[in-house]
């Protein structure tokens, strides 16, 4: 088994890849710039919420198979392979900052000057083609001494995790992409893969750094096509007399080729991801020469859906000066208290424009929201403080604490019992017999 593998960033990817290979029996070493993520680490606590984390990374941290250090050269010095899983931001105009993964990719290479033999470098943050071999890899030459393929290996090995689902994901991938620079590099991470799966080894792809580089971006970019496939058609089922797009959306699912998944249609997708992968990749195609017409389309569809759910709560209550109205959701999805780029930051926001007195609630996100809103909406400390004489309820976030409301419990707690179902929780027979109600994608007769 490998001696040790260390890990230079403490956000999602890097620590729940990091615990998960831990738990297993493999000597793991993470740092991270930020001191305060790097304590609460070795406390056995995750700095985020990520479902089953916590447990793992306190065992992990217990047995002695998990540290996290402030110092990046004790690191290198004390693993055979290095995994680069720091963020990559966009910039103001969409393009991708490699800030971080420079100044990681510089640390490493310093410490190798200080350490003799081979040594594997991973890129698992989301990079633009050529940004492992043309950056990480001539960074760490000139800062090594080292060649290429020669005193270091390299690799890229792009991870597609979900968030709220990152321990099963890491446990159960569909696949593993491995970009290699040299055999030897794809071997030796192939290897550890297969010391972490042993029989339930999924399937491996083993291909160029470029070509492992864009599977991260188009796999990304199509998902988040579909979201706004189904919205689009959403939109167009609003104005018509009997529409339902959850029908449609079964309807096209069932065909092997379309499939059902993320054909849910709502109040768009939001994330880390998604729209900082698009944007990043729109704007490499046309520094490229490129256009990417769906890529575009796929973004201006998403930017304006979250109105669509604003304009449906106008509708049913007839505008909204002065008038309470309760969001239910803020985390950008069920299983995290991540609320970068949620759909309700425009929801809510554009309802303070309009007016409204907003209070919000979400099972995990309440303190990720105070450093968004400040004191711009009223903050409950539970669904039924949220509901109460409120005269607008709209769903956000799809938490099953929200999916386990009836009718009755909207009737009672509210002023003006009318719902707008942003995620299509709700059967929209029932609750549109009780009370005033409207969805996304559907026409009611």
């Amino acid at each position: 088994m490998v001696r040790g593998i260390s890990f230079f960033g403490l956000g999602y990817v890097g620590l729940t890849t990091a615990t998960c290979l831990a738990s297993r029996g493999f000597k793991v070493i993470c740092y991270d710039v930020d001191e305060a993520k790097v304590d609460a680490v070795n406390s056995g606590r995750a700095p985020f919420f990520e479902p089953k984390l916590d447990e793992l990374l306190r065992r992990a941290v217990e047995e002695g198979y998990l540290k996290a250090v402030k110092d990046p050269k004790t690191a290198v010095l004390n693993s055979e392979v290095t995994f680069i899983t720091v963020g990559t931001p966009s910039r103001d105009d969409g393009s991708i900052d490699l800030t971080y993964v420079e100044s990681a990719s510089r640390m490493i290479g310093e410490a190798l000057r200080l350490k003799s033999g081979w040594h594997l470098i991973v890129v698992k943050s989301t990079v633009l083609p050529t940004t492992t071999e043309n950056v990480v890899g001539r960074i760490i030459e000139e800062t090594s001494g080292r060649r290429c393929g020669e005193g270091f290996g390299l690799c890229v090995n792009p991870e597609f995790l979900r968030e709220g689902n990152a321990v099963e994901d890491t446990f159960k991938p569909d696949r593993i992409i491995i970009g290699e620079v040299d055999k030897r590099s794809g071997d030796f991470l192939e290897e550890i893969y297969r010391e972490f799966y042993g029989d339930d080894l999924p399937p491996i792809i083993r291909t160029t750094p470029v070509n492992a580089e864009l599977i991260k971006y188009a796999n990304n970019s199509f998902l988040a096509m579909k979201v706004s496939f189904i919205n689009m058609i959403a939109n167009i089922c609003q104005k018509i007399p009997g529409a339902d797009v959850e029908v449609i959306a079964r309807g096209i699912g069932l065909d092997k080729r379309i499939g059902p998944l993320f054909l849910k249609a709502g109040a768009g997708w939001g994330g880390s991801c998604f729209r900082k992968d698009l944007e990043a990749l729109l704007d490499f195609a046309i520094k490229n020469g490129v256009e990417l017409p769906l890529v575009e389309a796929t973004l201006k569809v998403n930017r304006g859906q979250p109105y669509r759910v604003v304009e449906l709560a106008g509708e049913l209550i007839g505008g909204f000066h002065g008038r309470r109205v309760s969001v239910l959701g803020l985390a950008f999805k069920p299983g995290t208290d991540d609320m970068r780029d949620a759909v309700s930051i425009r929801i809510v926001r554009r309802l303070v424009e309009e007016g409204a007195k907003v209070v919000v609630y979400d099972p995990k996100a309440m303190d990720n929201a105070k450093k968004i809103f400040g004191g711009d909406v009223e903050y409950a400390g539970s669904v039924e403080e949220c509901l109460k004489n409120s005269e607008c309820a709209i769903i956000v976030t799809e938490w099953d604490e929200f999916r386990k409301l009836k009718p009755e419990d909207f009737i009672r707690l509210m002023r003006n019992p009318a719902v707008v179902d942003g995620r299509r929780m709700y059967e929209p027979e029932v609750y549109s017999r009780m009370l005033k109600f409207k969805a996304i994608g559907l026409n009611y007769l």
